[in-house]
């Protein structure tokens, strides 16, 4: 039966998630100060809470707090926060955080509209989120110009729109937000909001990347091996899915799996794949685990162990990889790594092949002209063998017309 090939292939590309809770920035000018002892009294405020001290950096902050001062309001939140000092109080957080964001404190408002984003302290309302990111943009913020293009792309708060999303994504990128670059290089590589241009996704994704943003370094091997916006380059297409990989990256480490497994930009070598794929595979990256699946079935770079290949694609079809079910089909076929069972062949075979996939539709064609684990059907047979040839499929292309120039009857 036909196998199946490991080809280089794009990684997803997915819009990232709202920043978390615990990265406040005070990334913009804070709302003003009223006096030199004011600033005295806040300095000293914060160099009791770096010291430990967080009793002597509350009663600064309260005395400040109570004339109104929002620099003061906004460590009081962060300190309700963090639970240092006070006990930990989201509620109690937000309470401050609102008092200072109504002053202008753009730390404040990033801070508060992330409690909303999260439902922290406060009910989830994205609306109000977007409100008090808006605010924080506006006062140019950079991680709030951030999360403000992540609600306008994941349409949460406001309408989707990609040209808004693009308009803050630069707004922060253009103050070095990392995360920001990234995002911007993805609508520029999919055309989203802005024109497509995979030049400027690579120039974003450099900048990301030379702040050390994984997903950056990857996008940026990815091009580098598919030769957009960029010179094809399989040398450096290494380098960055290396640095992504030594950070912990699944889809760098997948990549440079694949760049060892082909000999692309490095010596091939089957071993070195395999142990990148397992790193990526052990984080449930889906094209590693069935990759590392197909390197136990066919022995390239660990000891053949059927077994061991059958678990890996278990796990990637459990994400429904397509490939993988229909390897699973082989395995049941074949008698590998489980009981010869036709009749699990044929239901692996189906799950793939519902899905488009032209290896697996081919393979139930012939399960189903030679009732093997299903009831013959020659019909049903051609059917199957139709819809793999339609997809180029040679095999089933040869299959079909047998099929067709002996028809049979049940």
């Amino acid at each position: 039966m036909p196998r199946f090939l490991l080809t280089v292939s794009a990684v997803s590309i997915v819009v990232t998630g709202i920043s978390g809770t615990n990265v406040f920035a005070d990334d913009a000018p804070s709302a003003p100060r009223h006096s030199q002892e004011t600033n005295v009294l806040l300095d000293a405020g914060i160099r009791s809470a770096q010291q430990g001290d967080y009793a002597a950096a509350l009663r600064a902050f309260r005395t400040l707090a109570r004339q109104g001062d929002a620099d003061a309001q906004y460590q009081i939140g962060s300190m309700y926060l963090d639970g240092e000092g006070v006990p930990q109080d989201y509620a109690e957080a937000a309470r401050w955080y609102r008092k200072a964001a109504g002053r202008g404190q753009v730390g404040a408002e990033t801070a508060i509209a992330v409690m909303y984003a999260n439902g922290q302290g406060v009910p989830q309302d994205y609306a109000q989120a977007a409100h008090w990111y808006r605010m924080a943009a506006e006062h140019g913020g950079a991680m709030a110009q951030y999360n403000l293009g992540v609600l306008y792309a994941d349409g949460h708060g406001v309408p989707q729109d990609y040209a808004q999303a693009a308009r803050w994504y630069r707004a922060s990128a253009e103050g070095g937000y990392a995360d920001a670059q990234y995002n911007l290089g993805l609508l520029y590589l999919d055309g989203q909001g802005v024109s497509q241009d995979y030049a400027e996704a690579a120039r974003l994704f450099r900048a990301a990347a030379e702040r050390g943003v994984a997903r950056a370094e990857n996008r940026l091997g990815v091009l580098y091996s598919e030769g957009h916006g960029v010179p094809q380059d399989y040398t450096q297409a290494v380098q960055w899915y290396r640095k992504a990989a030594e950070q912990g990256g699944a889809d760098g480490q997948y990549n440079l799996g694949l760049l060892y497994l082909d000999g692309h930009g490095v010596s091939r070598d089957y071993a070195r794949a395999a142990q990148w794929f397992h790193m990526a595979a052990e984080q449930g990256n889906a094209d590693a685990q069935y990759n590392l699946g197909l390197c136990y079935e066919l022995g390239q770079g660990v000891a053949q162990d059927y077994i061991q290949a059958i678990q890996w694609y278990r796990k990637a079809a459990e994400q429904r990889y397509v490939s993988a079910e229909a390897a699973i089909g082989v395995m049941y076929a074949n008698g590998h790594g489980v009981p010869q069972d036709y009749a699990q062949a044929a239901q692996w075979y189906r799950e793939a092949a519902e899905q488009g996939d032209a290896v697996a539709q081919n393979n139930l064609g012939i399960m189903y002209a030679v009732g093997r684990g299903v009831s013959r059907d020659y019909g049903k047979a051609a059917d199957w063998f139709r819809k793999a040839a339609e997809q180029g499929n040679a095999e089933a292309q040869n299959n079909l017309g047998a099929l067709l120039k002996n028809p049979r009857n049940e």
